[in-house]
């Protein structure tokens, strides 16, 4: 009688273990539903409000200058920037996840706020890249950068002008120098991790920015150039690590 107890209580104890990672797994798929609902309804609406002023201003009040130049200006911006429509989701999604994607790209300063807050949060409580964990670490990180971000750029609009007249020309002169500041603490994280991957991005880096390469391609090769050296210099240390 005591063998069929213990065994029904571990089965029991089974089935409560299963029933709990499905609840977990439904409650992920829950929050990723919720997120693109959310995500793409806020983002159609911004998108929907960038569009009615400029409309309004051409229809409404008869201010339109043609097809003719906005054409011609969309082409050249686009002819700069289209590759990196395609290059920052792809590229940025294995940190942000499918909630921090939608909410970075609503907020914008993606590469200047957005992934350097989501990278040391995760990095902080140690969460990898790319699992439940990541992505939730990522999304509050960059939901109070957002805050963070939308409260002092009221300040700085209201009275940055002011502040910026008081300081300075030479402390001003480093204002310049802020970002790549910011670029070479995030690589500096994560290169420490894998010293000869960093080696190989500032490489890249290196070679892509003091080459002949266009500007609208520098990202991009600098981004495939450095997968795929890395890619084959792992594969090559795990060749000769089973030899």
């Amino acid at each position: 009688m005591t063998i069929m107890n213990e065994g029904e209580t571990e089965v029991m104890m089974q089935e409560d273990l299963r029933t709990d990672e499905t609840d977990a797994t439904l409650d992920f798929a829950t929050f990723h539903a919720k997120s693109h609902f959310w995500g793409r309804l806020t983002i159609w609406s911004v998108i929907v409000l960038t569009l009615a002023l400029p409309l309004y201003l051409s229809f409404g009040l008869d201010f339109h200058p043609g097809w003719s130049p906005i054409l011609s200006g969309f082409l050249a911006y686009a002819s700069i920037i289209a590759v990196v429509w395609f290059i920052e989701p792809i590229s940025y999604y294995p940190i942000l996840g499918v909630s921090g994607t939608y909410l970075a790209f609503l907020t914008g300063n993606i590469g200047n706020m957005c992934l350097p807050s989501a990278s040391i949060a995760q990095s902080v409580v140690g969460a990898e890249p790319g699992t439940k964990k990541g992505e939730v670490t990522a999304t509050l990180a960059i939901a109070a950068a957002s805050i963070v971000n939308t409260v002092i750029l009221v300040f700085a609009i209201l009275f940055g002008s002011y502040l910026i007249a008081l300081l300075p020309a030479t402390l001003t002169a480093s204002f310049q120098f802020v970002l790549p500041a910011i670029f070479g603490g995030v690589i500096a994280q994560f290169a420490i991790k894998k010293p000869l991957w960093g080696i190989v991005g500032l490489a890249f880096g290196l070679l892509v920015n003091l080459g002949p390469v266009p500007a609208s391609m520098k990202t991009f090769l600098c981004i495939l150039g450095t997968v795929v050296a890395c890619i084959l210099l792992e594969k090559y240390t795990s060749k000769k690590a089973a030899e």
